[in-house]
């Protein structure tokens, strides 16, 4: 009974803590034409090269990526933090898009946050 205890208590502190998913806190877009820039504020708790947030994308309703910023390394020290992204390409006959964020630990969050299109 003592092994099956310490096996447990083993395996249970083995298990990585759940980290939290970046938050999206405001997005911002200029246009021209059908070509976008994107300018995405994020806040994440982030700890370091150990969870922080790496990324974050506009996408349709149904999920397609219309354009990925790749973030290179932690933003601990400046929270929350601006990232742009110019020559996102969205469709004439599109109204909404939704932008989500990705973290290096929890990949894409369940949270999209929806940007009206108005040209």
């Amino acid at each position: 009974m003592l092994r099956l205890a310490i096996t447990t208590a083993f395996v249970l502190t083995a298990i990585p803590v759940s980290a939290d998913e970046a938050t999206i806190e405001d997005v911002t877009y200029k246009s021209s034409g059908d070509t976008f820039t994107f300018s995405v504020t994020i806040r994440h708790a982030e700890t370091g090269w150990d969870d922080y947030a790496d990324g974050w994308r506009v996408v349709l309703e149904d999920g397609t990526e219309l354009g990925l910023r790749v973030l290179y390394h932690p933003h601990a020290n400046e929270q929350p933090f601006t990232r742009s992204l110019s020559g996102v390409e969205i469709p004439s006959d599109v109204g909404k898009v939704f932008v989500e964020a990705r973290t290096n630990t929890e990949g894409w969050g369940e949270t999209r946050y929806p940007v009206e299109i108005s040209r």
